[in-house]
């Protein structure tokens, strides 16, 4: 029986849950005070799984495999929190909650390069859709695997950050751009 996995880490940028489906991440919680407040962040993710009936269970590793992805996932976030470049294109990514267009949104997103930014409209013009910022700006929000994700390199127009929804929001979103030299 497949089994979710979730992990913990403490980063500079406070504490980081993941969420993996064997090979898939789900879900990444990041900038929490608190490794407590970090697993209930993800703890809805768990259990809005097991409630739907999947055939999954919340647990630990279950293999070795498991424990390597894990703590390989762990410490390429905790290096790209220390500014080491990472795109994370390797990883796969569950995107079964998306509508076609928000697929097409987060793989585009996921071709921003370290250091860059782009606009919620550039974004939308990226997928033929270049009326859709506002749309854009949703399916970032609903992002849940952020960094890997990286929602926080989509901004707004006119030099404006936009939003964020980890906790720190903006501030936070900022100092990731901060950290990749992509914010003044």
């Amino acid at each position: 029986m497949p089994s979710l996995h979730p992990i913990t880490f403490d980063t500079s940028y406070g504490w980081i849950a993941v969420v993996l489906d064997g090979s898939t991440i789900r879900r990444i919680a990041l900038g929490h005070p608190t490794e407590s407040a970090a697993r209930r962040a993800v703890r809805d993710e768990i259990a809005a799984v097991a409630t739907h009936g999947t055939g999954r269970t919340a647990g630990k590793a279950q293999n070795a495999s498991d424990t390597r992805l894990g703590d390989s996932l762990a410490a390429r976030i905790r290096a790209y929190c220390e500014g080491i470049h990472d795109d994370f294109r390797d990883l796969a990514v569950d995107m079964a909650y998306l509508t076609p267009l928000g697929r097409q949104v987060f793989e585009q997103c996921r071709r921003i390069p370290y250091g860059r930014t782009r606009t919620y409209a550039e974004l939308a013009a990226a997928v033929g859709r270049p009326g859709a910022a506002r749309a854009v700006g949703n399916f970032m929000a609903s992002n849940r695997t952020p960094i890997v994700v990286p929602c926080h390199r989509v901004v707004a127009s006119g030099g404006r950050l936009g939003g964020f929804t980890a906790p720190g929001g903006a501030a936070l979103k900022q100092r990731l751009l901060e950290l990749e030299s992509a914010w003044p």
